[in-house]
């Protein structure tokens, strides 16, 4: 059920550093540092080489049109022959020249329409209505042979801009690669971090976060920076060189259209900055309500024959439709916002391209610009809105990749426990000594206020109570899943927290009243006790656990796969397996919760026994409620409000008049 100290619904608030969160990104790249760096090298090159397109395409152009225009001026010189506007009196082209020819000591075929002009007293540096963009290539015009296109000229510039487009694909497609593989390989950084957090974190802090808040981590979170590295990061080393390229061949076409392109970039980064300080705070919501989603889907899912069994079907239909609905507005309006971005951005360029399209032909009316020229500058207004235009998704890609970054640095670099010792119990006895213990799992809420016991090596330890009396907690803290607030836990007289984690937990094996199996083989699952176990020693642990009936009945024996939600076999098996992959792991001191809970009363005769058995020469404590159980034990803790109230064997204690644990053993036997 859904645990009380969760924050779902809490609002969604800012990133709380932000400078902090690309900090900590950052770190993750350095490593790829010499890739990126080559990899932004090809995009710059990609880009130069794109940016030069526009400006031979032009060129091309310019070459047609100045044909064109030879051509028409060709022919306007020879329908006007025999008329006094030229001065001459001449049938033909050939006539002509030769008249100028003589007049200006050339030979005919030398002769040009500059000679012409200046022959008839014409001025010599226009010709007519020719722009001046085209009048030089007209003047030198031969006047003798009829002009013809440049089709050599135009075609390699083709090929020109063919090979620069080839060559581009190719530098973008290496850096696309590139990018990819350090994407792909901070991901994996990523998620191993994050694996390896999960067993470094306290246990409160899982009593505080719902397991389906770190598959978000795992999944979204790490997506959305991933997807960030591999196409924002491109796009945004692009863009800048785009922009600084484009501008510089726009300036080197005309100043005067150029300010004019310039004028929206103003308008539109203060754009950018509007959306981008709405939609934040949306881009936010929606990840974290993304998480608070699944993890309502991973613990309904979990829990979904306790959901029909009480018939809860609508009242988690309603939870997850308020979740649902959350999430669907958050969504909403960070996509609404960010996605009139680009309507607005075309709608600001457009203005740019008609102001250009206007002055550019006013321009090339006058002659000081050629036709190549506007259409080389159209594209390049084109290609400089295009990067401004991006960089509103750029930033709300970022957005969002900050938002995910903190969430998954603020998991990775989460409050771990704290080591406070180093190896591990060497010959452990299993001599354990509880001083003075006093813990709560918050400081002001104090469960065990002063605990204390002497457990002699090879002792039966039976914890009884009443239910929230502190006996699980008490095993707990033996294992120390949690700290203590007070007091000391001492195993062979050291105190526990001298030793590491892992060394001191190598001496205990536990077996809880919840049963977790993983999906696998029954075998991998005992075996998970003991990873280097043979299949004997599985075996032999199964037959002392009373396992071995059941598991040979199962098809394939040992080799019987678990599902995933572990209930192709029954709880009181499971709670076997459990039992076998103790025993498995062969302990100095163990630890049983409620451990025969789940199985009928003759499967728990042969548990008991088999338990006997094991616990020979070991330390153990038993959490049970059913004391028939544990009558046999050397030492029978009573535990009520986390404080023990009485302790001795069932005889010692069923002598106490009035005492606690002989109304709890005679109201289960009454």
């Amino acid at each position: 059920m859904p645990n009380p100290h969760m924050r779902i619904g809490a609002p969604a608030a800012k990133p709380k550093n932000v400078k902090k969160s690309l900090r900590q990104l950052l770190r993750y790249m350095r490593s790829s540092l010499p890739v990126i760096i080559i990899s932004f090298v090809f995009a710059i090159a990609s880009v130069v080489l794109t940016i030069n397109i526009p400006n031979l395409t032009g060129e091309a152009t310019d070459a047609l049109m100045s044909g064109v225009i030879q051509k028409s001026v060709y022919k306007g010189i020879e329908n006007k022959l025999g008329e006094e506007s030229l001065g001459f009196e001449c049938s033909s082209m050939e006539e002509l020249a030769n008249i100028v020819a003589l007049g200006c000591g050339k030979t005919k075929g030398e002769v040009t329409v500059k000679d012409l002009m200046s022959l008839a007293g014409e001025d010599s540096t226009t010709a007519s209505s020719v722009p001046e963009k085209y009048a030089e290539s007209v003047m030198n015009m031969k006047l003798l042979y009829e002009p013809s296109l440049d089709i050599d000229a135009i075609v390699k510039v083709l090929i020109i801009t063919l090979v620069l487009m080839g060559v581009s694909g190719v530098l973008s497609y290496v850096q696309t690669f590139l990018l990819a593989g350090v994407a792909q390989k901070i991901s994996y950084r990523l998620r191993r971090d994050i694996d390896l957090k999960i067993s470094k974190l306290p246990l409160k802090y899982y009593d505080t976060t719902a397991s389906g808040e770190v598959l978000s981590y795992l999944t979204n979170d790490v997506d959305n920076i991933s997807t960030s590295l591999n196409q924002s990061l491109a796009q945004l080393v692009t863009s800048v060189t785009t922009l600084v390229g484009v501008a510089v061949m726009m300036f080197s076409i005309s100043w005067i259209l150029t300010l004019i392109a310039l004028v929206i970039m103003p308008l539109s980064f203060a754009l950018v900055m509007l959306v981008v300080k709405f939609s934040q705070k949306y881009f936010v919501g929606q990840q974290k309500t993304l998480g608070e989603v699944n993890a309502d889907i991973e613990e309904m899912y979990g829990a979904h024959t306790v959901v029909q069994l009480f018939n809860a079907q609508d009242d988690t239909k309603k939870e997850f439709g308020k979740l649902n609905a959350r999430l669907a507005t958050a969504t909403r309006k960070s996509q609404f916002l960010s996605g009139l971005m680009q309507p607005c951005m075309q709608f600001i360029g457009n203005l740019s391209y008609v102001a250009v399209s206007v002055v550019g032909g006013v321009l090339v009316a006058g002659g000081s610009l050629g036709v190549g020229n506007i259409q080389a500058f159209i594209q390049y207004v084109r290609q400089f809105n295009q990067p401004v235009a991006q960089f509103g998704s750029i930033m709300n890609t970022l957005q969002l990749t900050i938002a995910s970054a903190e969430r998954v640095f603020g998991f990775i670099y989460a409050e771990e426990e704290a080591e406070t010792g180093v190896g591990e119990p060497e010959n452990a006895k299993g001599v354990v000594d509880f001083k003075n213990v006093k813990f709560g799992y918050s400081p002001d809420k104090i469960i065990v206020k002063d605990f204390s016991s002497h457990i002699e090596a090879g002792s039966k330890v039976a914890i009884v109570g009443p239910t929230g009396a502190g006996k699980t907690t008490m095993v707990k803290l033996l294992m120390r899943f949690y700290d203590l607030n007070g007091g000391a836990i001492c195993l062979d007289g050291k105190d526990v927290a001298e030793y590491s984690r892992d060394g001191m937990r190598k001496e205990f094996g536990m077996v809880l009243q919840d049963t977790w199996l993983y999906s696998g083989t029954i075998r991998d699952n005992i075996r998970y006790g003991k990873l280097d176990a043979t299949d004997e020693e599985v075996e032999r642990a199964a037959k002392i656990a009373c396992a071995d009936h059941f598991i040979r009945t199962l098809e394939g024996g040992y080799d019987f796969v678990i599902n995933e939600e572990a209930d192709n076999i029954s709880q009181g098996q499971k709670q076997l397996l459990t039992i076998a992959r103790a025993v498995i792991a062969d302990p100095k001191v163990l630890i049983l919760d409620e451990a025969t809970s789940s199985v009928d009363t003759r499967t728990e005769l042969l548990i008991q026994k088999a338990m006997n058995r094991l616990m020979e020469g070991r330390t153990s404590f038993v959490i049970a409620h059913r004391l028939s159980t544990i009558k046999d034990a050397d030492k029978i803790l009573v535990m009520v409000g986390g404080d023990i109230v009485e302790q001795g064997t069932h005889d010692e204690l069923m002598k106490i008049d009035d005492g606690f644990y002989r109304k709890l053993y005679n109201a289960q036997f009454a």
